[in-house]
């Protein structure tokens, strides 16, 4: 698919900015979703917690990709910022999919942000897009996140969803906080090691995005991990040959509870996901190996 205008929100983001350069890159035009006041036709003014867009400023695109909302992983979760989490993203991807579906030409395709949050705790047990979604804040909002984007759906829209999995890179996400502690020599495996960690590296996330705007028939959830999901402690092991660091420095799971709250079982839990839609599309990884992915990040 052919495409030269494509809005996107979260465009500030760890995966957002890195998309929006990629797609400036190759000559598109790139609109961006601003919560202040627009500078110039690039911008579009929306409020993703209240639900506002405006809609005139989406004429002409020929996709959105929405990959805006509070950070996961910026702080405690204390029942407001809870809140925040759920509405930065259901509200804003409700108001998104509205917008899309009442332009008198809608873009050909949504791709719209979720994670393997989905997926809850799955021990040892491999998951992909077939699976049910678990239990807990974190499924309960992404089987909500997705199911906002219902008005897009149904004005005929091809509608993508991004389980998006632990994202290796360097400007933000859980690499942005393990890089400074892992170069300093503080590393370490986080409670027992043995959770399996889904990651991805940035390169890839953005390829996979840019997989799904433009290859025509792709609609419904796709998992953005790398086809072979690790544990914490191999991981952690990685992590020290890449860097030529000790990981001596195993942090206790209760010290994990004590620090960070509810959001710890998020870092404990186990989430062994495979992207199985995604590499029967045709999406070939350029980093499927955690080193790699270290490396290139």
């Amino acid at each position: 698919m052919q495409l030269s205008r494509i809005a996107v929100a979260g465009a500030s983001g760890l995966i957002g900015s890195a998309l929006t350069r990629s797609l400036t890159a190759d000559g598109h035009e790139v609109v961006r979703l601003v919560r202040r006041e627009p500078r110039d036709e690039t911008e579009v003014r929306w409020d993703p917690e209240a639900g506002r867009v405006d809609t005139a400023g989406l004429a002409g695109c020929d996709a959105v990709v929405n990959l805006a909302g509070a950070g996961v992983g910026s702080r405690r979760w204390t029942d407001a910022y809870k809140k925040r989490i759920h509405d930065s993203r259901v509200n804003g991807t409700t108001a998104l999919a509205k917008a899309v579906a009442a332009l008198d030409e809608p873009p050909r395709v949504f791709v719209n942000g979720s994670a393997m949050g989905y997926y809850g705790e799955t021990g040892d047990r491999i998951v992909d897009e077939d699976s049910p979604a678990g239990q807990g804040f974190l499924p309960e909002l992404c089987v909500e996140w997705e199911g906002a984007a219902a008005p897009a759906q149904q004005a005929g829209v091809r509608t993508a969803f991004t389980r998006t999995g632990l994202v290796v890179g360097r400007g933000g996400g859980a690499w942005g906080k393990l890089f400074p502690l892992f170069r300093a020599g503080l590393g370490g495996r986080m409670g027992d090691g043995r959770q399996y960690w889904s990651f991805i590296a940035l390169h890839d996330e953005v390829a996979a995005i840019r997989h799904l705007l433009e290859t025509d028939g792709l609609s419904g959830p796709f998992n953005l991990t790398a086809p072979q999901p690790l544990t914490n402690r191999e991981i952690t092991e990685a992590m020290g040959r890449v860097l030529h660091r000790p990981t001596l420095f195993a942090v206790p799971a209760p010290v994990l509870r004590a620090v960070l709250g509810e959001m710890a079982g998020d870092v404990l839990g186990s989430a062994r996901v495979r992207p199985t839609r995604l590499l029967e599309s045709g999406f070939t990884f350029a980093f499927p190996d955690i080193e790699g992915a270290i490396r290139a990040a």
